[in-house]
């Protein structure tokens, strides 16, 4: 019997090292089989790819700047450096417009970023027929967000110079500005829902990035499943205030509340943010935030509130929203695209649905463009005069077919919030500038600050 025993686990043991042998040598032979195709790359590892193994300025050096990689068993192609990202999604942008295929991708085909085909450009119509019907780039959006400025403004001064962390505050103008456009209805930073809902969009994006990094993780039972009950807790918020709508024609209800849905997730917690990350450069650099302040008394002075119209009189302060943008590089990578056809790119062969990876940080961080790129400096956006420059490396929405539909609203709230922030209130770091740490922590889609607190001293 011991012995009868000991051959059965002999043979389970054999069969599965058996196994492991023919998944390990089918993933080689695959990665090899479609590397014939594709643009070469690393070596990827059996199940988990080239996860583990993603520095792209190494793999840049030995690949050029199209390379492929593998995310688990699917050969992704990355794009790396301005010259590679322009060629693909500007000089080429309807052949690289597809939305890439990952794991939540496949629980969500519609609404405008998940979508694809006609789905996604009758949605993306509609989405900016919204925000340009409520005055996208016009007085009647930016009087919504001044209004909800006005609340942060009132807000920041109860707290009496007192530390705080902007994290919430910085959360509800977005978010509710987002409200007031689609909703027509703001609500106070103290409500239940609404905050229950601001949560629930910054913790979606620490899960929603687990998910598409180690897709098995929907079969596994885990604190990575409230991503679900998040997005159903949402979804029923927005049906709730959009069941009333009227018929419109191409969408269904759905459609209209994932597109809703999609614009929440996308418009809040990345302005949010860029807000907090870039009040805590500016406690870092308090000669930055000084100068700023001196623009704003000679252009707005202190009577009326900052408005788009004064951007253009002030190159420093536009400077600095960039250069914030820039230097902070919240998301790395763009969301999955794909191309919608069989394509010539360069020298290599790519099919139809192949996924393409575009790296942001590469534009965003180039040092021939932006000398010393890893240091915070609004004289990148700054001629020898002292004029605003504008550059196409600017890309912190991506860009082409696929660019953020909220690009003009989230340019607009960043400058309008910053500006009136400045216009009355001196920023007061905790710790000595030279201490404070800038360095982001990894969450989600992106980078984040760290944590602080800081005190805002009225002028």
């Amino acid at each position: 019997l011991l012995s009868s025993g000991l051959l059965t686990s002999m043979d389970l043991f054999i069969v599965l090292v058996i196994c492991l042998s023919c998944l390990i040598l089918f993933s080689l032979w695959n990665g090899s089989y479609a590397k014939g195709k594709l643009p070469p790359g690393p070596t990827p590892l059996p199940i988990v790819g080239n996860i583990l193994q993603l520095n792209t300025k190494n793999i840049t050096k030995a690949y050029g700047p199209v390379f492929t990689a593998y995310f688990g068993r699917k050969p992704t192609v990355v794009l790396h450096g301005y010259k590679a990202v322009k060629e693909a999604l500007i000089d080429r942008g309807e052949e690289f417009s597809g939305r890439g295929i990952f794991s939540l991708s496949l629980f969500v085909l519609i609404g405008i970023v998940f979508s694809n085909g006609k789905i996604w450009k009758h949605t993306r119509r509609f989405s900016l027929m919204v925000l340009r019907n409520m005055g996208m780039g016009k007085k009647t959006i930016e009087d919504r967000i001044q209004e909800e400025i006005s609340y942060l403004v009132e807000t920041l001064k109860k707290t009496n110079a007192s530390p705080c962390d902007p994290t919430s505050l910085l959360s509800c103008v977005p978010c509710n500005v987002i409200c007031s456009v689609i909703f027509h209805t703001r609500f106070d930073y103290n409500d239940l829902k609404f905050q229950t809902l601001i949560n629930e969009l910054t913790e979606d994006s620490f899960f929603f990035q687990l998910y598409n990094a180690f897709p098995f993780l929907h079969y596994i039972p885990g604190c990575h499943k409230k991503l679900f009950k998040n997005v159903a807790c949402q979804k029923e918020f927005i049906l709730e205030k959009v069941k009333h709508a009227p018929n419109l024609s191409e969408f269904t209800m759905d459609n209209l509340v994932i597109t809703i849905w999609d614009m929440f997730g996308a418009g809040t917690e990345t302005t949010s943010t860029t807000m907090r990350y870039g009040l805590l450069l500016l406690l870092k650099h308090p000669e930055i935030a000084a100068k700023v302040q001196q623009e704003i008394d000679r252009v707005i002075g202190r009577q009326r509130s900052p408005c788009m119209q004064d951007r253009s009189r002030m190159p420093y302060t536009d400077a600095v929203v960039h250069e914030i943008q820039r230097y902070i590089d919240l998301v790395p990578t763009s969301l999955l695209h794909a191309v919608t056809e069989d394509i010539q790119f360069r020298e290599y062969f790519i099919p139809k649905g192949t996924n393409i990876l575009i790296h942001l940080s590469s534009v965003l961080h180039d040092d021939k463009e932006f000398p010393n790129p890893e240091q915070f400096d609004p004289g990148h956006f700054l001629d020898e005069s002292g004029h605003f420059k504008k550059s196409d490396y600017f890309m912190p929405f991506s860009a082409g077919k696929r660019v953020c539909v909220g690009e003009s609203l989230a340019r607009m709230e960043l400058f309008l919030i910053l500006t009136s922030i400045l216009q009355n209130f001196t920023l007061k770091p905790l710790v000595d500038p030279k201490d404070i740490d800038t360095t982001p922590i990894v969450n989600g889609l992106g980078s984040v600050p760290p944590f602080y607190e800081l005190c805002f001293i009225p002028v």
